[in-house]
């Protein structure tokens, strides 16, 4: 029974501290919370549709049209966010992994960057580049 209890907390305490390549939520696998990420791109974040759809890094990836599909699949990490979708701020300011909310988004050097709120992306905003360059680093070592 002692052996039984040992296999099952190892087994939950690693699920638990994992984390996907890719943020989804817990009842979902979009990417993006269903928002098409080329859609970022051209200034109108929009949500995606199940009809223009890829899998991308254990993710299901939707578009708003087959043109933007074929762009993302062309260079997928070109159009995917930075940090699997985290919040940027979170993984540069406290090395930790919170979710990053479509509607507060920043592109930077033509790469996308979500972050929780818009009060977290107040703080984000006071220094783009000193969060970027930390949280490169702390992305690297996961």
């Amino acid at each position: 029974m002692a052996r039984l209890l040992v296999l099952l907390s190892l087994f939950f305490s690693s699920v638990a501290f994992s984390a996907d390549d890719i943020y989804t939520g817990f009842f979902s696998n979009k990417a993006v919370s269903g928002y098409d990420t080329v859609s970022f791109f051209e200034g109108t974040p929009t949500k995606g549709s199940s009809s223009f759809k890829t899998e991308y890094k254990g993710a299901d990836w939707l578009f708003t049209s087959q043109a933007n599909l074929d762009k993302f699949l062309a260079d997928p990490e070109k159009y995917a966010p930075q940090y699997g979708g985290y919040c940027a701020w979170a993984i540069a300011e406290k090395d930790d992994l919170a979710p990053g909310d479509p509607e507060f988004w920043t592109i930077v050097d033509n790469k996308l960057y979500l972050n929780y709120d818009q009060s977290v992306q107040n703080k984000w905003e006071k220094d783009v580049p000193g969060f970027i360059e930390t949280g490169d680093k702390n992305w690297a070592k996961r």
